[in-house]
């Protein structure tokens, strides 16, 4: 094991950081805004606005600004940017970046944090490597002491990428485009209402000039019909190709059709492709009743998403680690995500990268430029045309395998999705696919029936279980159940869910009064609800059974929260995971911080309870149920094919049954005999939580000392110009 390495050892002594929210805004700057600038105060840096982006910048005065601690205080859940984003024309000349490095001079800034799309971070490292030359220059003319350019010489640059288009490469995320997805979500699933009433044609455009993601993923998120986006253009004839299907769903008794087109969809010609062109087609050639709906600013509207709050404060935190340890030599970088994992990429690789993509479009070289996108964008690619595309009987393979799926433990938003994507999947590979109903007990009853391509549709979008789903575990019910494989001569069973599953939570809190919100969240004895949750809504603690605390703890939470709410703070939020403690309950937290904030701030409490399962799943969750129930199905196949031998299945049990899942950057397939010593089966957790290295954040971004674990940070890599597409 490698020796841990504590970001305690970085100093910001001395140092002056700049952070600037740069062209189009995108919920979610505000946190990163705020992990910036409470890091940088934190590790002891000045930290200062850049009020207006670049404009700010070259116009100096009071457009930078230092700022405290409280400064950022209640923006974590508004979205936009708060210190504002405008185009400048004259930064993009000489004369406007000798006027920036002036004013930056003036407050002794040489660290900037960026956030913005690929042209700011571009523009970005200009200014970093003309900064010497500026410098010298503005001596020269008398406008800054020669002493200035020895103390200032070089200028050190973090990007992070804001965009809710997602057209950045190196990152599978940039801030913003969850919210955005959240907003598209939205608005088709209320459409989807009205058009099943009236059985009408929906065309929805979205943003996406030079990039499909948008329009991608809320089409696999929302099971659409046809999406149109630049990277993947529809083969010639796609007209007729289109109509076909769109009648043939109507055949199967689907009372309506939706249609998504990023507004920069084009043809294999380089032509557009427009929603109003689409709509016209539909409306010749089918006479059907067809709308048009263009949702423009409404994606970058709102409040941001809890995954853009947690992404923009890990990657705020992490900007300022790399400022610390930026030198000369260290290139300008960018903070990205990979899986769950923050990295440290050179901006200008991915710039370049970014406009091969372009190029690769304009030339007409698609597949390339899908490619170039990256692996989870071909990974969705591939998924939808699998799944949106029904194969003709005579087309389909033909295996003797029957396939069955269920539901287990607690219903989790994104289920419905996990079984559509097996279903669809299963029959495109040629099995015979069957549902089981109400989990192993279910199972054991003989509560089981074949299930088609059709009796899946419309299923992305609905909340909980369709199946119905039990948390009786199979342990009595074995003997029976075996019976009813053989009965039914299954195969494989792809089991969806676990020991308790649920990935949402939506938490604000705000008030006109100094109030403290206690609220309990659900998660059985694993904490990743409150932790992550208080990571998202700015929490100044958050109680977990995976850390243990004492009365000593909780007086010196209320002690410190009220210390806070002396300075103007307005809010507090507390959040306790609902076997966190067996002694020290929600109601005990809450009469304690109520007795002793009296005169300071009086309290509230909430217990979330199962509201948290309810809803419609959020666009995360049905997408990454969608291609992980595809993965998993896939798997299946080849395990089938590979152990069938005369007529029948030979397994071995070691690797024939796996749980799949997310480990850091990846999707993994691990047999369930190894996670034996994993796991502690009494609380039902893993024995390590990856989750668990992000707790200080929260700790930190709430001003209290403690140690953060940086050992996973600090190492710049490479763009992989060419990722294998996810099997």
């Amino acid at each position: 094991m490698p020796d841990k390495k504590f970001f305690e050892n970085l100093s910001g002594a001395g140092k002056a950081i700049g952070v600037l929210t740069s062209g189009g805004d995108a919920q979610g700057m505000n946190a990163a805004v705020r992990a910036v600038v409470r890091m940088g105060i934190y590790v002891g840096a000045k930290v200062y606005f850049v009020y207006e982006g670049y404009q700010g910048m070259v116009d100096g005065g009071e457009n930078i600004v230092e700022v405290s601690w409280e400064s950022v205080s209640s923006i974590l859940q508004v979205g936009g940017t708060v210190i504002g984003s405008a185009r400048c024309k004259p930064f993009r000349t000489r004369e406007g970046r000798l006027k920036a490095a002036c004013n930056l001079i003036k407050c002794g800034i040489t660290n900037l944090c960026v956030i913005g799309g690929d042209g700011s971070l571009t523009g970005a490292n200009l200014f970093r490597e003309e900064w010497n030359g500026l410098l010298e220059e503005l001596a020269n003319k008398g406008e800054i002491e020669q002493e200035a350019v020895k103390k200032y010489a070089y200028l050190n640059i973090v990007g992070m990428v804001g965009s809710i288009d997602n057209d950045f490469c190196g990152t599978d995320m940039t801030i913003g485009t969850d919210s955005a997805l959240h907003r598209i979500i939205e608005v088709v699933d209320a459409i989807m209402t009205t058009a099943q009433s009236h059985q009408r044609t929906f065309v929805l455009e979205v943003m996406g000039r030079h990039c499909g993601y948008l329009a991608l993923v809320s089409a696999l998120a929302c099971g659409a019909d046809y999406v149109f986006i630049p990277e993947y253009p529809p083969e010639e004839g796609w007209e007729d190709k289109m109509c076909i299907k769109l009648s043939e769903n109507r055949a199967r008794k689907k009372r309506l059709n939706i249609i998504i087109v990023a507004e920069g969809a084009i043809d294999s010609h380089n032509k557009p492709i427009t929603s109003e062109q689409v709509k016209d087609l539909v409306v010749t050639r089918l006479g059907y009743d067809t709308r048009v709906t263009i949702l423009g600013h409404v994606q970058r509207g709102g409040t941001p998403s809890a995954f853009d709050r947690i992404l923009a404060s890990r990657m705020g935190v992490e900007a300022v680690l790399a400022l610390l340890e930026a030198t000369p030599e260290t290139p300008a970088c960018v903070v990205s995500l990979s899986g769950n994992q923050a990295v440290r990429l050179p901006l200008m690789e991915c710039v370049l990268m970014t406009q091969d993509v372009q190029k690769a479009m304009d030339e007409r070289r698609f597949r390339d430029a899908v490619e170039l996108r990256g692996r989870s964008f071909e990974n969705n690619l591939n998924t939808y045309k699998l799944l949106s595309t029904k194969l003709q009987a005579e087309d389909l393979p033909k295996t003797n395998f029957n396939v069955a799926i269920l539901n287990v433990g607690a219903p989790a938003a994104g289920m419905n999705a996990a079984v559509r994507s097996a279903v669809r999947i299963g029959i495109t590979e040629g099995h015979k696919m069957f549902a089981v109903t109400d989990g192993f007990e279910g199972f054991s009853r003989g509560q089981i029936k074949e299930i088609g391509w059709g009796d899946v549709g419309g299923w992305t979008g609905q909340g909980g279980s369709i199946l119905g789903t039990k948390r009786t575990l199979p342990a009595k019910y074995l003997e029976k159940i075996a019976e009813q494989m053989r009965a039914h001569s299954i195969s494989a069973l792809l089991v969806i869910g676990g020991f308790e599953t649920c990935d949402r939570i939506k938490l604000s809190a705000s008030g006109t009064k100094r109030r403290v919100f206690i609220i309990e969240t659900m998660g059985g004895y694993c904490g990743y609800l409150a932790n992550m949750g208080g990571l998202a809504a700015g929490a100044d603690a958050a109680y977990i059974f995976e850390e243990k605390f004492d009365i000593r703890e909780l007086q010196a939470n209320v002690e410190h929260l009220t210390e806070k709410m002396k300075t103007g703070i307005q809010r507090g939020l507390v959040l306790r995971n609902e076997y966190s403690s067996e002694n020290y309950t929600t109601d005990f937290i809450y009469q304690l911080y109520s007795e002793e904030g009296k005169g300071v701030f009086d309290c509230r409490k909430n217990v979330l309870g199962h509201m948290q399962q309810g809803g419609a799943p959020s666009p995360f969750d049905r997408n990454f149920g969608t291609k992980i129930s595809a993965k998993a199905v896939l798997w299946l196949s080849k395990k089938l094919k590979e152990c069938y031998r005369r007529g029948k299945i030979f397994a071995n049990t070691d690797d024939s049954v796996c749980l799949l899942g997310m480990r850091r950057r990846n999707l993994l397939f691990q047999p369930v005999a190894q996670l034996k010593d994993e796991t502690d089966f009494v609380h039902r957790i893993p024995k390590e939580q990856w989750w668990l290295k992000l707790r200080p954040l929260m700790k930190i971004l709430a001003k209290y000392k403690t140690s953060y674990d940086v050992s996973d940070s600090g190492q710049l890599e490479h763009v992989d110009r060419r990722q294998p597409a996810e099997a």
